[in-house]
């Protein structure tokens, strides 16, 4: 089985390689019910836990709520030892701090389980609630037995600082931070996040750690997705361009370390990264056993510091 590691100071120990669920029932961005379907998903969840990986991410914004009843009811049927981690969105007008508790509440009936492991705020917006508000609402709720651990997602170094502050204050420990990094875009290490990951002893999560796709080589100029997705600056014509050969670096590393797919070269560059958890995205058993097959072996110190050499531009 995995070694497992810890996330953050809590209890929670996860496989250093976790699941994320945006597209599962997320039509508009993702084309959930055309492009991939709850079949696919639900071949995606099994491949997941059948190959080691117990984390999964979700958030309510996912789908407007679709995301989290999909990965519940995934979880309630399978019945698999799996750690469930969802965000509270502080969008504007919405209440501030003040709203954190019902929408938690609204999650935990969303996805029909009675406790979320990781409880997470999505993005800082101070306009709307003071990072020490939110913090006091995300102690209320481990205080009521709602959430086992907590995080944030999207915050800058000191902004984490001050969460962590703020938790500490009651008692409560800073699990993680959530943020995009990749090879392509390895903005955490030098503005401060990874940083303060680890001197808080807090986990990095990292999201669209295959950068949607593009560091496998699945897109180019002129070939994006279509709707919203094609749209992001990732798949911009000048963007993927530089890509291209670091995914040709990553399939040649591949085949030298035993045929393995690219996915799991990039992944495994971030896991060889000390206190970083990638969360993978999958929208059907193919892609989550190419992903899960991350698990099990590592990528040389060759491998590592050729990858860091040839992405240096994205630092």
């Amino acid at each position: 089985m995995e070694a497992t590691v810890a996330l953050g100071p809590t209890t929670l120990r996860v496989p250093s390689l976790g699941v994320g669920a945006w597209s599962w029932g997320d039509a508009r961005y993702w084309g959930y019910g055309g492009r991939h379907t709850s079949r696919d998903v639900l071949d995606a969840f099994m491949a997941s836990v059948e190959g080691g990986a117990r984390l999964f991410d979700t958030a309510e914004v996912y789908g407007h709520g679709a995301s989290e009843q999909v990965l519940g009811w995934l979880a309630r049927r399978s019945g698999a030892p799996v750690v469930l981690a969802t965000k509270y969105a502080p969008l504007r007008g919405r209440g501030g701090a003040g709203a954190l508790l019902p929408a938690l509440r609204g999650s935990l009936r969303r996805m029909g389980i009675a406790r979320i492991d990781l409880y997470q705020v999505h993005w800082a917006d101070t306009e709307e609630a003071s990072i020490d508000e939110l913090m006091a609402a995300l102690a209320d709720a481990v205080a009521e037995g709602l959430v086992t651990a907590v995080g944030v997602s999207n915050f800058s170094a000191e902004e984490m600082r001050r969460a962590h502050a703020a938790l500490a204050r009651r008692g409560v420990g800073l699990a993680s931070n959530q943020v995009r990094y990749n090879a392509l875009h390895r903005a955490p290490e030098t503005d401060g996040v990874l940083d303060a990951c680890r001197e808080l002893g807090a986990s990095l999560l990292a999201y669209s750690p295959l950068e949607q796709g593009v560091l496998l080589g699945s897109y180019a100029p002129g070939r994006v997705p279509s709707g919203p997705r094609g749209e992001a600056p990732w798949f911009a014509a000048e963007h993927l361009a530089a890509a291209m050969p670091v995914a040709a670096l990553l399939r040649s590393l591949g085949a030298a370390e035993g045929d393995r797919p690219p996915e799991q070269v990039a992944l495994n560059w971030l896991r060889a990264k000390p206190g970083v958890i990638p969360l993978a995205g999958a929208r059907n058993g193919e892609q989550a056993a190419r992903n899960v097959g991350t698990l099990g072996w590592t990528l040389s110190d060759e491998a590592v510091a050729r990858i860091d050499e040839a992405t240096t531009r994205w630092r």
